[in-house]
C-alpha cells in the first residue's frame, strides 16, 4: 500500500488520535503530516517527534502557525531530523522560534541529506538566525542546499543580515524559490538582491510582495531583466509602492524571456515521482487578511512562462490558493 498523508488542521488532539499518527508513522504509512495550528500536549508532540524519527516514508511535515511553541518542543523537533533521513520539507511558518531555536535546530537542519524546502516565515527571527540559514545555502561545488527557502514576516532581520543573505543566494548552486514577503526590506535591500539574482544559475522565483520598495527598486529589476540573462521566472511585487508601468515593463521582459526549450528544467526535489501524491503548500503571511495557504513551488513546463506578479488578490493571483 502507498503511503498516505494526514492533514489536521487547527483541532485539539486527543491522545487516541496522537497513538494514531504515531503508529502510522512507524508504519511507514504516512508521506505527508500536516498539524497546522492544532493543538496536542508537550508529551504528546514529543511522541510524534520520535515517531517522525522512526519514520522511513515521511516526505513533508507541516507544523506551521505554533505547533513548535516552546524551546522544549524545538529540541523535540531537533532530535527527531537528527535521526529522520527522507524528509525533504518542512513548514514552521508562524512558530516563535527566535534565535535561540534555530540555533537549536540548526545542527539537525544543516546536515539533513534530503531536505531541500524550508519555511521559516513569521518565526521572530534575528541577525544569528539568519547567519546560520546562510550556511544551508552552500555555494557551488559543496554540498547540496536548499531549493526552496521562506523567510516572510521576519522584521527583526536588519539590513546587515539582508546583506549576507543576497551573498549567499548569489553564490548558492541549488536555491530555487526565495519568499521574503512582508519584511521591511526596502530599495537598499531589493538593490542588493537584484545583484543576487542577477549572479545566480538557478533562481527562478523571488517573492518580494509588501517589502516597502519604490519605483526605484523596480529600476534596478527592470534594468537587470533587460540587459543581463538570468534565471528568474516570477517575480512578485505587489503591496508596494511601484508604478504599473514598471509592473508591466518588467511583466513583458520576464515573458519574452530565453529561448526556454534550449534550457534544461531540473527539479525543485531530488525524486520528483515520490512527491507527486501531494502539493508543498506554504502559509503566506498578509498583514490584513488572516494567514492564507499557497503553492510553494511552480512546477516546470516546456513554456516556462515568466511573469511579475502585480496584483494581490486572492483569485487573481498566479499562485493559485489550495486549502490543506
Amino acid at each position: 500500500m502507498l503511503p498516505a498523508s494526514i492533514q489536521i488542521t487547527g483541532e485539539m488532539l486527543s491522545a487516541a488520535e496522537v497513538q494514531d499518527i504515531c503508529e502510522s508513522l512507524k508504519e511507514d504509512g504516512v508521506r505527508l503530516l500536516s498539524v497546522r495550528g492544532c493543538q496536542l500536549s508537550d508529551r504528546d508532540f514529543g511522541r510524534v517527534c520520535r515517531s517522525v524519527a522512526e519514520s522511513h516514508s515521511l516526505a513533508q511535515l507541516n507544523l506551521n502557525l505554533g505547533v513548535v511553541s516552546s524551546i522544549g518542543r524545538t529540541r523535540h523537533l531537533a532530535d527527531a531530523l537528527k535521526t529522520n533521513r527522507s524528509l525533504q520539507t518542512l513548514f514552521l511558518h508562524g512558530s516563535p522560534l527566535l534565535d535561540a531555536g534555530l540555533v537549536t535546530l540548526n545542527p539537525a537542519l544543516s546536515t539533513h541529506p534530503s531536505l531541500v524546502c524550508l519555511d521559516l516565515g513569521d518565526c521572530m527571527l534575528g541577525d544569528e538566525a539568519l547567519g546560520l540559514i546562510c550556511g544551508m545555502l552552500p555555494p557551488d561545488g559543496a554540498k547540496s542546499g536548499l531549493r526552496e527557502l521562506t523567510l516572510s514576516a521576519n522584521p527583526g532581520i536588519s539590513s546587515k543580515g539582508w546583506a549576507r543573505l543576497s551573498i549567499a543566494v548569489a553564490h548558492s548552486s541549488q536555491l530555487r524559490v526565495l519568499n521574503l514577503d512582508y519584511n521591511p526590506l526596502g530599495d537598499q535591500i531589493a538593490g542588493m538582491l537584484a545583484v543576487a539574482v542577477a549572479s545566480s544559475r538557478t533562481l527562478e522565483v523571488l517573492d518580494l510582495e509588501g517589502t516597502g520598495l519604490t519605483n526605484q527598486s523596480a529600476q534596478v529589476f527592470l534594468d537587470m531583466v533587460e540587459n543581463y540573462p538570468t534565471s528568474l521566472r516570477v517575480l512578485v511585487l505587489a503591496e508596494n509602492d511601484i508604478s504599473p508601468e514598471l509592473q508591466q515593463q518588467i511583466g513583458d521582459l520576464l515573458s519574452e524571456g530565453e529561448d526556454d526549450d534550449d534550457r534544461e528544467a531540473l527539479p525543485l526535489v531530488p525524486d520528483p515521482a515520490s512527491i507527486t501524491a501531494f502539493q508543498q503548500i506554504r502559509d503566506k503571511y498578509h498583514p490584513i487578511r488572516d494567514k492564507y495557504q499557497l503553492p510553494a513551488w511552480l512546477p516546470h513546463s516546456n513554456s516556462s512562462t515568466q511573469a511579475v506578479l502585480l496584483t494581490s488578490g486572492l483569485g487573481e493571483s498566479l499562485l493559485a490558493e489550495t486549502e490543506m
